[in-house]
């Protein structure tokens, strides 16, 4: 793909997150304007408790409004376990942003996983492609769906979604969304989507904060090795569609060009 990765950083989260605001409604604009619906893809971790604080501020124009009736929100991974489960990226989410949304307002189409098929992964990532299928089209027909928009972490190995360092998932080509059984990070047993769905997305956007960030992003960045993480991975195959958002502890000692605005 064309252009570099962007890297930008910010003094504080608060600037990130503002600057994380544009960022997602201009993504939502096209989405609209697109095809009348924002399809987003996101993680967990602390992915949702930054969205909350982007996102859950009220807006003071139309165009600074979160049009949150027309999004259509699908998890980049999950883990195998009840959608009340403390591991769960759902509730995560929902703790963070769902429940705190306005009551009598508009709410977003959420994609869970099938509770029923937490003791079979193969079955539930197969059910979870499915409803992918059934959102953005025939799987005959459309070869990889394609996100508006994904929202990822980055973990201190370099790992993204659920997708690990020189593991064999790295090289899966046909499923879109893939069963793990031995994730090194428990729960051991979760589904993510692959890394062909993650850069065919129109916008990737990672987020990044914290000191512990600091040597894995130097290396992602800076290094051959990193190009070869699943992080880095990302940035290869979706080139100037990925972003990265980071505060300055972040990125300490990276050598990358950064940005400090969009």
């Amino acid at each position: 793909m064309g252009g570099q990765p962007n890297l930008y950083s910010f003094p504080d989260i608060e600037a990130l997150a503002t600057s994380l605001r544009s960022y997602i409604l201009s993504a939502q604009k096209a989405g609209l304007d697109r095809h009348g619906v924002f399809k987003v893809a996101l993680s967990g971790g602390s992915l949702p408790n930054t969205l909350a604080k982007a996102l859950l501020p009220p807006g003071n124009s139309p165009a600074d409004t979160v049009q949150w009736g027309a999004w259509e929100i699908f998890f980049a991974d999950e883990r195998a376990v009840h959608l009340d489960d403390a591991d769960s990226n759902y509730k995560l989410l929902k703790i963070e942003v769902l429940d705190e949304l306005p009551a009598d307002g508009p709410k977003p189409k959420v994609h869970t996983i099938n509770e029923q098929h937490i003791d079979d992964v193969q079955e539930l990532a197969d059910q979870y492609e499915q409803g992918l299928v059934s959102s953005f089209a025939a799987k005959d027909s459309v070869r990889l769906p394609i996100f508006d928009l994904l929202l990822l972490g980055c973990g201190p190995d370099g790992h993204t979604c659920s997708l690990f360092p020189q593991h064999e998932l790295l090289r899966e080509a046909d499923a879109w969304v893939a069963p793990i059984l031995d994730s090194p990070k428990p729960p051991p047993q979760r589904i993510t989507l692959t890394l062909p769905v993650i850069t065919h997305s129109l916008r990737i956007a990672f987020v990044a904060t914290g000191g512990s960030k600091k040597d894995i992003l130097k290396e992602i960045f800076d290094t051959e090795a990193g190009q070869g993480l699943p992080c880095g991975l990302v940035n290869d195959g979706g080139g100037e569609r990925v972003s990265w958002f980071t505060d300055q502890s972040a990125v300490m000692g990276v050598s990358y060009p950064r940005k400090s605005s969009l």
